[in-house]
């Protein structure tokens, strides 16, 4: 039973991601939910940067996933190496019409078809320093609680 639907004037897609980086976003969160992460997407970091999506471990890892729908996708955007501070994990998600020998050796890799995702390579891990796996987990926290409640808020909200 759905308590709430973000459907409607869902703020994280913001009109920034193409068709295919949502495509590749949903195969990715069905993917991590499977494999029991709690899952966020765009989740501001504490460097300004903004993660496409975040995933919390029963265990408290945390992985970083940055999306690339295209060669050029990939090649324009550098600011990737910055998450690297604020995860145990990197990994880039992509679609089968991108090369999968364009990402970095060092970073996992996860493919998606929307429908599901598969692990392609495991990322290295790099565990965080225990002041930022709190101050990461909290502010996923946070995040998810506030997304939460303005959901709630936008469900009860009488339609015009």
């Amino acid at each position: 039973m759905t308590l709430v639907s973000i459907a409607v004037n869902n703020p994280l897609i913001d009109g920034r991601q193409s068709d295919r980086a949502l495509m590749v976003r949903r195969g990715v969160q069905l993917l991590l939910t499977d494999m029991r992460f709690a899952v966020l997407p765009e989740l501001a970091l504490a460097n300004g940067r903004r993660a496409d999506l975040i995933a919390l471990s029963e265990r408290g890892e945390i992985w970083i996933v940055e999306i690339k729908s295209s060669i050029e996708d990939f090649r324009v955007d550098r600011k990737w190496p910055d998450y690297r501070r604020y995860c145990d994990r990197l990994f880039f998600a992509t679609h089968a019409a991108v090369p999968l020998d364009i990402f970095p050796e060092d970073c996992g890799l996860l493919l998606s078809d929307g429908y599901a995702g598969h692990v392609v390579r495991e990322a290295p891990e790099h565990r965080l320093a225990p002041a930022t796996r709190k101050a990461v987990t909290l502010d996923f926290s946070r995040a998810a609680a506030q997304r939460l409640m303005m959901a709630e808020w936008a469900a009860r909200t009488p339609r015009e």
